[in-house]
């Protein structure tokens, strides 16, 4: 409700926790105050979605129309659907979120949002591409609002060194949605005390990309593959680089190639031979689209997560430097990580050689106190040296992958998946592929991995059901859908029922 015929200025702001919406909120508040608004504030805490997503509202009121009615104006709380005038979005799928609740419509409401995206929980957790289509949600945000000002401001923050609050409030300006000047803006921020240079800067680049007219909505590109290099200064790698040149099509070497990059990086050059000897054996079937396929999933499954490989990621150098570059750490500045492990037992006995492995999971009390002893997560300061040398001593646990039990229970379930795609693709080459792309399932680690690799055995026993009938590859797709759908695997029950 409002004095008479005036009506205050509504403002909703969605942010993630950490990125300064609360500060947002608190310079449009002290941006009112200053030039003659009353301003009333509130917020809502969202709950855990991709680090907690918090709504803020905002109402300007006029003061001198309230003091020429001689009334306060009654300010609301929380916004209503189809009653906001200006919604900032601090990342797309926030921005897609106020669409569907219908704070965002095409007669009033100016929409201020970020193109990037920060995937959410769902998203990061489907057993398949769960990743939502960006191209779909910026349609719905252009066709939902008044006038929807957008572009990457996380990459602005990145380039002016400061925080995506300042670049937001810098598109709140470049808008011209609100009675006030550039300078006031630009007053407020000074006003604030903190990082005001930094600050100013991202501002005065927000302001500027807001003005400029959006790109149209492009097409997703996807990644490069990098170039092989002729030769190479290690003599098992560069053997490895003449043998895919001399064996494999041209067209097939770029494909490849990552995956013998990635495997050198996960085992040795060794390792990386055994893929291209299983890769060669489906090459021989003369299928391109299978070949293809098969060298992608094989090269993700044989570079499986296990305990060595994250305590690998872990103690590299290079994530130090990127962790100290996205913190943004000062000479002066001393930085401090915290990793928090939580293996189980069964991530414990894999990494144990296989026969000491399987002992421990079928054992009582040895057991019992293995369990006892992990039931609890900890703590580990990678930063300091007694940290850094328990990863770094676990990450030295690869040379002897092979003898473990995670490697011996992979290697033969791989085995068994090319064996079959090897016998389809003499019948049935469709069936093939599909059997090929079923390796979608097995990913992640702990309960993730254990849920996608029960499916993937419910569809290998599916597929004897299937081979010879008609319309097998079809069938197979089918099901491997239901299993994407459903990690818990009760759709791909019932559609298993079904044949």
């Amino acid at each position: 409700m409002s004095n008479g015929s005036v009506q205050p200025i509504k403002i909703a702001i969605l942010a993630m926790g950490g990125e300064g919406g609360g500060v947002l909120a608190d310079w449009i508040v002290d941006l009112g105050e200053h030039n003659g608004y009353l301003a009333q504030s509130t917020s809502v805490a969202g709950v855990a979605q991709r680090t907690g997503a918090t709504i803020y509202y905002l109402e300007l009121f006029p003061r001198a129309a309230a003091e020429a009615a001689g009334a306060e104006p009654v300010l609301s709380l929380i916004p209503t659907p189809g009653d906001v005038d200006v919604l900032i979005a601090s990342e797309l799928m926030e921005a897609g979120r106020a669409v569907q609740r219908g704070l965002v419509t095409p007669d009033r409401t100016t929409l201020i949002a970020s193109t990037h995206r920060v995937y959410a929980i769902a998203e990061k957790s489907a057993m398949g591409n769960g990743v939502a289509d960006s191209r779909t949600i910026e349609a719905a945000c252009i066709d939902a609002a008044k006038t929807f000002v957008r572009f990457d401001m996380a990459a602005v923050t990145e380039q002016t060194g400061s925080v995506i609050s300042a670049v937001m409030f810098g598109a709140l300006c470049g808008a011209a949605v609100l009675p006030f000047s550039r300078e006031a803006f630009e007053a407020t921020i000074q006003r604030g005390g903190v990082g005001v240079a930094a600050s100013l800067r991202a501002f005065g680049e927000g302001a500027a990309r807001a003005s400029e007219t959006p790109p149209p909505i492009a097409e997703p590109a996807s990644a490069p593959l990098r170039p092989l290099p002729e030769r190479h200064d290690h003599p098992e790698v560069d053997a490895l680089l003449q043998r895919l040149q001399r064996d494999f099509a041209p067209a097939e070497q770029p494909l490849i190639g990552e995956g013998v990059r990635r495997l050198v990086d996960y085992q040795d050059p060794a390792y990386a031979g055994l893929y291209l000897d299983r890769v060669a054996a489906i090459q021989r079937h003369g299928d391109p689209a299978l070949t293809a396929e098969v060298a992608r999933h094989l090269a993700l499954w044989m570079s499986y997560e296990d305990t060595v490989r994250v305590a690998e990621l872990k103690v590299r150098a290079t994530r130090f430097e990127r962790v100290r570059g996205e913190a943004r750490v000062g000479e002066q500045q001393l930085l401090q990580i915290n990793e928090f492990l939580h293996p189980r037992l069964q991530e414990i006995c894999d990494t144990l050689p296989a026969a000491l492995g399987r002992w421990l999971l079928q054992s009582g009390a040895p057991r019992r106190l293995v369990e006892r002893f992990t039931q609890h997560g900890r703590i580990v300061q990678t930063s300091s040296l007694r940290g850094f040398l328990l990863l770094y001593t676990l990450a030295g646990l690869r040379r002897w992958r092979r003898g473990s039990l995670r490697y011996q229970v992979e290697n033969a379930r791989i085995e068994d998946w090319l064996a079959r795609i090897s016998a389809a693709a003499s019948t049935d080459p469709a069936l093939a592929l599909e059997i090929a792309r079923c390796q979608r399932l097995v990913k992640g680690y702990s309960d993730t991995h254990e849920r996608g690799t029960r499916n993937f055995d419910k569809l290998m026993g599916a597929c004897e059901r299937l081979a010879g009938k008609p319309e097998a590859a079809a069938a197979l797709r089918r099901l491997r859908d239901a299993a994407l759908a459903d990690e818990h695997g009760h759709a791909l029950d019932a559609a298993l029922a079904g044949i």
